[in-house]
């Protein structure tokens, strides 16, 4: 089987992740490396033995030998880079969010149904070795989950990325960090999600966003969700992840996963490695040497942007 040759588009924190995740995988050779500044780029590139460097998405999808994708971009280019890269031809991986506005992501998904590539979103959630042990526990019987109570916290009162380094762009609790918990509850209870509310704190004035909010979800098979999301949180930092079952009850905290009463659970065995990042690379070139449709397609990720986009709504009338 030839190689996958990828292209990869955003070279900041998340991008860094995605090339040392590929590192593990056989198979698959990132060709092109896009980001905006060319120096900086080059260095990185180099670092990764990547030949081609550009701070031009089109003229690495005007290379032949590129196959498919991966976009680690502001948020406000995910959608139409994605439909560049699939009208270009490519496979395509975006991360998180598809969208931070709905009618952009139903592009997507109506180009990617029509384009027969893979278009896949980088929603890790759904790969982390802890929450696939719950997901296993869920599709075997043994466990149902009654609610979840999810905590999002971060301490970012300016424009900063995760290496600590000034972004161009502005982040956002709704479109971007409330997507993970949104997609994921109801990818867990296997339910779509038919009750949301949400409310905000002040909007920051500078960053022009809220800094802290709340979102409330009932599944359509009554399972609830609380989730609350601070930018002035002042640690511990991350996502938290309670799940309140009929059987159990299990915390997750990234790639680590608890009882209720804080025993540790062994999840080394869950999947063929503990980077979420890598598995979330590995289903994307698993998706396209296979010739299917990935988990965590754009497709199947869109009602979760159609949950966001009412909680938009809703805050923008209250």
């Amino acid at each position: 089987m030839k190689p996958i040759k990828v292209a990869l588009a955003g070279a900041g924190a998340f991008g860094i992740k995605h090339l040392d995740g590929i590192q593990n995988i056989a198979g698959v050779e990132v060709v092109s490396l896009i980001s905006r500044e060319l120096d900086k780029t080059k260095e990185i590139a180099a670092k990764y033995g990547i030949s081609h460097v550009t701070t031009e998405l089109n003229e690495s999808l005007a290379l032949k030998e590129v196959d498919a994708v991966i976009l680690c971009t502001p948020t406000q280019m995910h959608a139409s880079q994605t439909l560049a890269c699939l009208k270009a031809g490519k496979h395509v991986q975006v991360e998180i969010p598809l969208c931070d506005v709905l009618h952009d992501g139903e592009e997507v998904v109506q180009v990617a149904e029509k384009s027969g590539l893979v278009a896949m979103c980088g929603h890790t959630r759904r790969f982390n070795p802890s929450h696939q042990y719950v997901h296993n526990q869920i599709t075997a019987g043994q466990f149902n989950i009654q609610q979840m109570d999810v905590q999002t916290y971060f301490f970012r009162r300016s424009n900063m990325n995760a290496l600590g380094q000034p972004r161009s762009w502005t982040d956002h609790l709704l479109w971007h960090h409330a997507a993970h918990t949104v997609d994921l509850f109801a990818y867990q209870c296997g339910s779509p999600i038919v009750k949301a509310n949400a409310i905000q704190g002040p909007i920051h004035p500078t960053l022009g966003i809220a800094m802290d909010m709340s979102i409330q979800l009932k599944a359509a098979n009554g399972a609830i969700c609380t989730l609350s999301l601070s930018f002035n949180n002042d640690g511990p930092l991350g996502t938290f992840f309670r799940y309140i079952g009929d059987s159990a009850t299990y915390i997750a905290r990234y790639d680590d996963l608890f009882t209720g009463k804080e025993e540790k659970i062994g999840v080394s065995g869950v999947a063929v490695s503990m980077n979420g990042i890598e598995l979330q690379d590995r289903e994307f070139f698993a998706a396209i040497q296979e010739g299917r449709q990935p988990n965590s397609s754009v497709a199947s990720v869109l009602p979760c942007y159609q949950v966001l986009h009412e909680l938009e709504l809703q805050l923008n009338d209250a």
